[in-house]
């Protein structure tokens, strides 16, 4: 099974946007993005396994790991450039991924890591251990579409075990010391976020001696749902993408 799903493939497209989901969160999540981003914008939207189409496959619980796996599916289409956009876990992976790809001589040409606290400073929160309704209680006070799908009994279901999962894989994740980037990061948060600050989201600028820029926006943890146009804006300008 494929692990990039692409809406609208765009052979005349000038560079890749590789989007990562957050925790319990699908390639479809990123949908709504495909007609709003320049057409010389490609998008390509990560579907981890044990979800949505990839239900039957089996979870990866290591954050390392999966950024090998993602790093290795990217590899044949790295044929132009790229660039990276994470959302809370998916800002950590993608860091991640992005590191393997400069190791591999295929650097991305940004990154963007969006309401998420850095690498090295991750908090000790702990939502994979509680029970379901903690966990429930714990997505809906971080909102998104995910949370609602948790009210209705036979989704929830479906539903927790790939969203436990993926608390665990980044609530267990440690960084490592390594490679530093050396392409831009780009740090973007909403500015009522309970799960990252400003001054932790400063933090990314730590993790790379190319250039950091950080951007908030009005909005909670899901204020990319909100502010769609301003997020795209941003990615457009700092790629430098006509529009």
């Amino acid at each position: 099974m494929s692990w990039f799903r692409c809406p609208e493939p765009r052979p005349w497209a000038s560079m890749r946007l590789f989007c990562l989901p957050h925790a319990g969160g699908s390639a479809v999540f990123y949908r709504p993005w495909v007609k709003a981003v320049s057409p010389a914008l490609e998008v390509q939207a990560v579907q981890y396994p044990g979800r949505a189409d990839r239900m039957v496959d089996a979870f990866v619980t290591d954050a390392h790991q999966l950024a090998r796996l993602i790093a290795g599916a990217m590899a044949p289409l790295m044929d132009r450039p790229a660039a990276l956009f994470g959302h809370s876990m998916g800002a950590v992976l993608a860091y991640e991924v992005a590191r393997l790809l400069q190791e591999r001589g295929t650097p991305p040409v940004h990154v963007f890591a969006s309401g998420a606290r850095p690498p090295h400073d991750r908090g000790d929160e702990r939502v994979a251990e509680r029970d379901d309704d903690g966990v429930v209680e714990a997505m809906l006070k971080l909102g998104g579409t995910d949370a609602e799908a948790l009210r209705d009994p036979e989704l929830r279901e479906l539903v927790l075990p790939y969203v436990r999962n993926d608390f665990a894989l980044i609530e267990d994740y440690a960084h490592r010391d390594g490679t530093r980037l050396t392409v831009p990061v780009t740090a973007i948060i909403g500015d009522a976020d309970p799960h990252v600050t400003e001054a932790q989201a400063k933090g990314w600028a730590q993790v790379t001696a190319g250039r950091f820029a950080l951007k908030v926006l009005p909005g909670g943890h899901f204020y990319l749902n909100d502010r769609q146009p301003q997020v795209v804006a941003e990615i457009h300008r700092t790629l430098e993408i006509p529009v």
